[in-house]
């Protein structure tokens, strides 16, 4: 261990984050990946060239259908696990991890199909927290939970939207 290390908060390989007002997202820490990133839908590039997302997707139980703009991005070529190249956005937004909030640069892809909303890689994390791997943040409940989730919206998209996402506009 360098010197100053000691000192660092310690976080587990999954915790939960406030990013953009929503508190206890689950995010996944993953020191095997270079960069960060965050499930955005509706990405658009307007005439005026800003960049214009919605955090999450409609399907989440985090998605809150506003829509975010930015002026400062950059499109950036990432290869997959799979090794398939894609462009993406990239931009920066601040989070709350651990009681520490910090600004950082996220890639916006479609996670819909993983267990973490967020995924926050080493350049987020460097020099800024050290990582135990049996440290674990969010329960299993909550996995559970959004697991539950998407099985129910599998079955049936449209009244998982009437139960969830339409009932949560009008509240």
């Amino acid at each position: 261990m360098s010197t100053g290390t000691k000192n660092l908060p310690t976080i587990g390989s999954n915790e939960l984050v406030e990013i953009c007002g929503l508190k206890a997202v689950p995010a996944k820490i993953d020191t095997g990946a270079d960069s960060s990133a965050i499930w955005a839908s509706d990405i658009e590039v307007t005439k005026d060239g800003l960049l214009k997302f919605k955090l999450f997707g409609p399907s989440s139980p985090f998605y809150s259908g506003k829509t975010i703009s930015r002026a400062d991005y950059k499109a950036v070529s990432v290869k997959s696990s799979n090794g398939a190249e894609q462009i993406r956005f990239r931009t920066h937004l601040t989070l709350k991890i651990a009681g520490k909030t910090i600004r950082a640069s996220f890639n916006l892809s479609d996670r819909s199909r993983n267990h973490f909303p967020i995924l926050i890689g080493r350049r987020t994390i460097s020099q800024k927290f050290l990582v135990d791997v049996s440290k674990i943040s969010t329960s299993r409940k909550d996995a559970t939970k959004t697991r539950s989730l998407n099985q129910e919206l599998k079955k049936n998209p449209y009244e998982f939207y009437q139960k969830y996402v339409k009932l949560a506009k009008k509240g």
